[in-house]
């Protein structure tokens, strides 16, 4: 089985080839340069981008395999959540697809589809307890299939990636800024006091990074010297040592406050989920350096094997789409032309038809 898979979710244009579970081939534009300007991503530009580049990817990936619209046997495109925009490109481009070929057409909720993209690497094990760390959500599944994902908890306001995403833009730091802020943070040392460990003074499995965001904003506006004149990073010498050492210090305890929280909340839910194979964790932030080492020790603890996407896997692309697609067209589902683009903020429905 030959799967297609498109990813338009935000602002990465991805396109990759599954054929019977491998990675064959993959596309992806990244429109980082575009939207750094703005320091984030603006929804209208990131549309046309992914107009204009759907059809050129398309058609690279095709001529450098040797294959044409008719051979492949699925095309799956993600659905929601994301920007509106955006991901009506992809479906667009998926449903022109299916109506000139014989293809299925498959509708991938792009948030299971991180946390499958592992399978690509190795073999996923169910039940699992997953974590999705990424710029907009930051979940906990019980996963008991690939087409089963029940949410045990979620965040209530500001994801994980937000607040990174936050405390980079206070600083001055270039955007994407979450690896900046990783980075940086390993140079420093770390203050387990500087910053209360969001949200985790409860029963729940929820998460909620907005007093942590705004704990960073109070302490960048008392220390005014931390935020960088020109946005950029300077290099060794540029500036005032102890500025410099100053800074990596409190990224070094940000980065740590998130990795606890996070350790809390994982904790929590594997001790009232025993019977879990596997912890999965995957999303933008997963690439994180902290949360792997803290993921790695929790899963340790609890005598399971930890599933970690390589870097490339863990950020948005087309290859994740691709397989997740081909998971769900192996347990017989698809969707109708009617296929309709989820955005964020409304729930995903599983609204595929089975057959078989």
């Amino acid at each position: 089985m030959l799967c297609l898979g498109i990813e338009s979710s935000c602002d990465e244009t991805g396109l990759a080839l599954v054929l019977d579970g491998k990675l064959i081939a993959e596309k992806l534009a990244s429109q980082v340069d575009v939207h750094a300007v703005f320091g984030g991503v603006v929804p209208e530009i990131a549309s046309r981008e992914h107009l204009r580049v759907l059809p050129v990817l398309f058609r690279e990936l095709l001529k450098e395999q040797n294959l044409t619209v008719d051979d492949i046997d699925v095309v799956s495109v993600a659905r929601g959540p994301g920007l509106q925009g955006c991901l009506l490109m992809g479906i667009s481009f998926a449903k022109g697809l299916v109506l000139s070929s014989r293809a299925k057409l498959i509708g991938v909720n792009h948030l299971w589809a991180h946390l499958t993209a592992a399978g690509l690497e190795q073999e996923l094990q169910f039940p699992s307890l997953g974590l999705l760390v990424s710029g907009g959500h930051t979940h906990i599944y019980l996963i008991e299939s690939p087409t089963k994902f029940n949410l045990l908890g979620r965040t209530l306001d500001d994801a994980a990636g937000e607040a990174f995403d936050k405390t980079a833009k206070s600083l001055n730091l270039p955007y994407p800024g979450g690896k900046l802020v990783d980075d940086l943070g390993r140079q420093g040392v770390v203050d387990k006091k500087l910053f209360p460990v969001p949200y985790v003074n409860n029963d729940n499995l929820d998460f909620s990074f907005s007093g942590l965001k705004t704990a960073v904003a109070t302490y960048v506006n008392n220390h005014s010297g931390l935020r960088l004149e020109a946005m950029g990073v300077p290099e060794d010498g540029e500036e005032d040592s102890g500025l410099a050492a100053e800074r990596k210090n409190m990224l070094a305890s940000f980065n740590y406050t998130v990795g606890r929280t996070l350790e809390v909340k994982v904790k929590r839910a594997l001790e009232r989920n025993r019977g879990v194979k596997s912890l999965i964790v995957a999303g933008g932030v997963a690439a994180n350096s902290v949360v792997r080492s803290v993921m790695s020790d929790v899963a340790a603890g609890f005598s399971i094997p930890l599933v970690l996407p390589s870097m490339h896997l863990c950020t948005d692309n087309g290859a994740m789409i691709a397989y997740a697609g081909y998971l769900m067209a192996e347990a017989g589902c698809r969707h109708d032309l009617d296929l309709e683009a989820i955005a964020r903020g409304r729930v995903v429905p599983s609204d595929w038809i089975c057959e078989g």
